[in-house]
């Protein structure tokens, strides 16, 4: 057990003699890190080593937010073929959702399915089960064994959060996807869903997008307050080389081939690192108070790239 999260040791312990290891879970932040630590900290020597330390492990899981593809790419590759194992879960729920033990049936962006005796459903903003529709989204609902039974002494929220008829609802917006015919979490209904120009659109994918940007270290992405569209896309990144400046006219242009045109961020900030729980969950309140004071003139926005750091007000 590390007091605190270090690449540099964590590679260190698995390349031991001793390879009595068999699970390891982490959030994306956590595998980027270790990438990048490999990549630029191990020799050539080592490598094939650190390569190899990684086959003690019977299963590596991600989860507590999406997994960028160039993350779940680089690490199989690093990793002599370890495909990394996402699932979805959460405090109140334990795990509810996962992929299949199987590296062929892990699918990319995707947590799977209902693991056994957990009840799942989606249900749309007009209160309609959607579970047998695919590519439609709707909010995880859950049910079971598995589920809490209410939040101690706050019986007003318990009764918030569950249905009349029982099921504990989420907050997260999912959809079925058509080919897989498995679950893909879209994001939170509260901060990763951002409503603008009639659209909703997840912030997740393009998060995903935008992480395979050649000097995009880590991004999020808000919904920041319009009173034209509703809400604009806001994209909050941490660059890996900080002297090759990143504006929104080169974001525009690297993404208009790979999203649609109303998905694509009108606004940008550049800064040191994203503020993070100790979970890895990035604080996308805190972000869009960065847009509040630096975009908005006389009531409109405005699109710049400005270094700031992410602590600031």
């Amino acid at each position: 057990m590390l007091p605190k999260f270090d690449a540099a040791e964590v590679w260190n312990r698995w390349m031991l003699p001793e390879r009595n290891l068999a699970l390891f879970m982490a959030v994306p932040t956590i595998y980027s890190k270790l990438i990048h630590y490999y990549n630029d900290n191990i020799s050539d020597e080592l490598k094939p080593k650190a390569t190899e330390s990684c086959s003690q492990f019977r299963l590596m899981v991600s989860g507590s937010s999406a997994l960028p593809a160039p993350v779940r790419n680089t690490w199989k590759e690093i990793s002599g073929g370890q495909i990394l194992l996402e699932r979805y879960g959460m405090s109140e729920i334990g795990m509810a959702l996962s992929h299949e033990y199987n590296n062929e049936k892990r699918f990319e962006g995707c947590v799977g399915l209902p693991l056994p005796n957990v009840q799942v459903r989606l249900i749309s903003e007009d209160d309609k089960d959607v579970t047998n529709l695919t590519e439609t989204p709707g909010e995880i609902q859950v049910k079971g064994q598995n589920v809490f039974k209410e939040y101690w002494n706050k019986p007003e929220a318990t009764q918030k959060e569950f249905t009349q008829d029982g099921w504990f609802k989420t907050g997260d917006i999912a959809i079925i996807t058509e080919k897989e015919k498995v679950y893909k979490i879209l994001g939170r209904k509260s901060v990763d869903i951002i409503k603008s120009g009639g659209y909703k659109i997840s912030s997740l994918e393009i998060e995903r997008i935008l992480l395979s940007h050649p000097n995009i270290l880590d991004v999020s992405v808000v919904g920041v307050e319009d009173p034209e569209w509703g809400q604009k896309i806001g994209a909050v990144i941490v660059l890996k080389d900080k002297d090759m400046m990143i504006d929104l006219t080169i974001l525009k242009e690297f993404l208009k081939d790979k999203l649609a045109k109303y998905k694509i961020p009108s606004l940008l900030k550049i800064v040191q690192e994203l503020p993070k729980n100790a979970m890895g969950k990035v604080g996308k309140k805190e972000l869009i108070k960065l847009f509040d004071k630096h975009h908005m003139v006389n009531g409109k926005s405005r699109g710049l790239a400005h270094p700031i750091n992410a602590g600031s007000r």
